[in-house]
């Protein structure tokens, strides 16, 4: 059930935590940018976000779909279709790969923005100072 902190904050803690996933999975294409037969993963970000924003089953509704380990269920990970494949079967592209990273790096630092922006004015009218 949400509370009312998580109507207040809406989508970014979600968002938030679907950024940090996505971190792991493009700093680990970069990682591999250099193993044969590595197949560079990605998640459909928008996708993610509306099915973790639409679900509101369970303790954790609105929290994208994870298993046990943590990681995101193999229906929110997609493998990335390559430009131009290498010789090897590697499909990472590190252009693109450092390129999206640093994009959703910017994402990830304007919801911790936004949220720490949010329960700072919400401490603001709690104690009024």
């Amino acid at each position: 059930m949400r509370t009312s902190l998580d109507n207040y904050l809406g989508i970014h803690p979600q968002a938030l935590q679907l950024e940090a996933k996505r971190n792991e999975l493009l700093a680990a294409n970069l990682a591999n940018v250099d193993t044969p037969n590595y197949k560079a993963r990605d998640i459909d970000f928008k996708a993610a976000l509306s099915a973790a924003a639409g679900d509101s089953n369970g303790p954790a509704a609105g929290a994208p779909s994870t298993n046990s380990a943590g990681e995101l269920d193999s229906s929110t990970v997609k493998y990335r279709v390559p430009m131009a494949s290498a010789l090897d079967g590697n499909t990472v592209d590190e252009q693109l790969e450092q390129s999206a990273f640093a994009e959703n790096s910017v994402r990830y630092q304007a919801s911790l923005q936004f949220i720490s922006s949010a329960l700072r004015d919400l401490m603001t009218a709690i104690t009024g100072s």
